[in-house]
C-alpha cells in the first residue's frame, strides 16, 4: 500500500470518527435533524414506520454505522465498503444539516453554504475512495479477463472435442468395415 494511502484513509475517517461519536452521544439532536427526511421516507414507504419510529435509535444506527465503517477505512479493511457506506451516512447528513441549519441571517447562511460545500468535497473524497483499488485491478477487469480466458478455453475445448469426435467415428467406421 503506499504511502499516500497509509495517510489519506486515516485522515478521511478521524472526521466521520469523531462526527459519528458526537451524533451518537447527543441522539436526540441528531434524531430532529432526521425528523424532516425520515418523516418524507414514511410518507413515500409507510412500512419503514415500524423502523422509523424511534428517531434516536434511527439515529445512534446512523453513527454507529459511521463510526465503524470510518474505523475500518482508517485501518483499511474493507476500504471500498467502508467508503460507500461514509458515501450514503455523508449525503444524508449533510441534507439534514443544510435543512436544519439557519438561513435567516447573513452568517447562518454563510455557515449553512460552509457547510454544504463541506460536505460536498467529503462525498468527493469518499467517492474517490469508494472506486480505489490500492493498485490492483477493478472487479470489472477482473471478471472481463476472466470472461475472456473462459472463451478461449471453451473454444479450445470445443476444438479438442471435434477432434476427438472425429477420431471415434473414424474408428466406429473401421471397426465396422472390418
Amino acid at each position: 500500500m503506499s504511502i499516500v494511502r497509509r495517510l489519506a484513509r486515516p485522515l478521511l475517517a478521524t472526521g466521520y470518527i469523531a462526527g459519528g461519536v458526537n451524533a451518537f452521544r447527543n441522539s436526540s439532536a441528531a434524531a430532529k435533524q432526521l425528523d424532516p427526511v425520515l418523516k418524507a421516507l414514511e410518507s413515500a414507504a409507510p412500512q419503514v414506520r415500524p423502523v422509523t419510529a424511534n428517531r434516536a435509535q434511527v439515529a445512534q444506527g446512523i453513527a454507529a454505522a459511521q463510526v465503524v465503517a470510518a474505523s475500518l477505512l482508517a485501518a483499511s479493511k474493507l476500504p471500498r465498503l467502508s467508503s460507500t457506506v461514509l458515501l450514503g451516512t455523508t449525503a444524508l447528513n449533510g441534507y439534514t444539516q443544510y435543512r436544519s441549519a439557519d438561513a435567516s441571517t447573513a452568517e447562518g447562511k454563510a455557515a449553512r453554504r460552509s457547510d454544504l460545500l463541506k460536505n460536498v468535497s467529503l462525498l468527493g473524497a469518499v467517492m474517490i475512495a469508494a472506486v480505489d483499488t490500492s493498485g490492483n485491478p477493478s472487479l470489472v477487469w477482473r471478471a472481463s479477463h476472466l470472461a475472456d480466458d473462459v472463451r478461449k478455453n471453451a473454444v479450445k475445448v470445443g476444438k479438442d472435442t471435434k477432434k476427438k469426435l472425429e477420431q471415434a467415428e473414424k474408428a466406429v467406421q473401421d471397426a465396422v468395415s472390418n
